[in-house]
């Protein structure tokens, strides 16, 4: 992983002082060209693909370290890009721009791996926010304090990014361990929607407690699925991690 927690006046850099670099994938020119302008105001050095052979090519040269991908591209479609992307670079962090009224398309980025998403149309400053926000999360799992986190028979290994359950070796996505590490540190408390979108996302509360809900039972069916649930809902109130009894 390029990213770390290292910051030059406020900002994220890459170990080597420079700027973060950013791919935007989109086939409308001009949004492309918006993206980028905003991302190389911000001080990172971006760069854009309007197709996806294009992206998987420029994201070879450019290894990113993070990409705005469109679902609908005219020759491969997002997710395909995303799946050549992670081959290469599984834990780049890939934020999807998706149709306003395709439910579908969210799901199914971030069911794939897509670590989050904005609906078009979408401002500047919410792309550029949701990027630091990702990032930032990037950086965090970088760092090193302490290596293991323990609850019960589930152990999230921080630097080498494992997680077992029971000593069998579960698979996530960057998202879905940064989410149940934040879980994990504060075992048996209660922990309100607001609470881990503000955490683990990084922006407010605000209509997007449905990313939280699809989270949660994407976790549940790698963590519990076939054993004593460690995962719980209290209606109303959050979620909450204890060990199985």
């Amino acid at each position: 992983m390029t990213v770390t927690n290292a910051e030059v006046r406020g900002q994220l850099r890459r170990p080597d002082g420079g700027p973060l670099r950013v791919l935007v994938v989109d086939d409308e020119p001009t949004l492309a060209e918006l993206l980028t302008m905003a991302l190389r105001y911000e001080g990172w050095e971006a760069r854009s693909a309007g197709d996806g052979m294009s992206a998987v090519r420029a994201a070879r040269e450019l290894r990113p370290d993070a990409v705005v991908l469109d679902m609908m591209l005219p020759d491969i479609d997002g997710l395909e890009v995303l799946r050549r992307l992670r081959g290469e670079a599984p834990d780049v962090p890939v934020l999807f721009l998706t149709a306003k009224d395709s439910v579908e398309d969210r799901i199914a980025g971030l069911t794939a791996g897509g670590d989050d998403y904005v609906t078009k149309p979408f401002s500047l400053e919410e792309v550029v926010a949701r990027l630091r926000g990702l990032m930032r999360r990037a950086a965090r799992s970088e760092l090193r304090p302490d290596s293991r986190l323990v609850v019960g028979d589930l152990v999230l290994d921080e630097d080498s990014r494992e997680v077992r359950r029971d000593d069998e070796p579960i698979s996530l996505t960057a998202t879905e361990f940064e989410l149940l590490r934040y879980l994990m540190r504060n075992p048996r408390r209660v922990l309100s929607k607001a609470q881990i979108l503000d955490r683990v996302w990084n922006y407010d509360f605000g209509g997007q407690a449905n990313v939280v809900e699809l989270y949660i039972s994407y976790l549940r069916k790698k963590i519990d699925a076939g054993r004593t649930p460690m995962i719980h809902t209290l209606r109303g109130a959050g979620y909450v991690l204890r060990p199985a009894d």
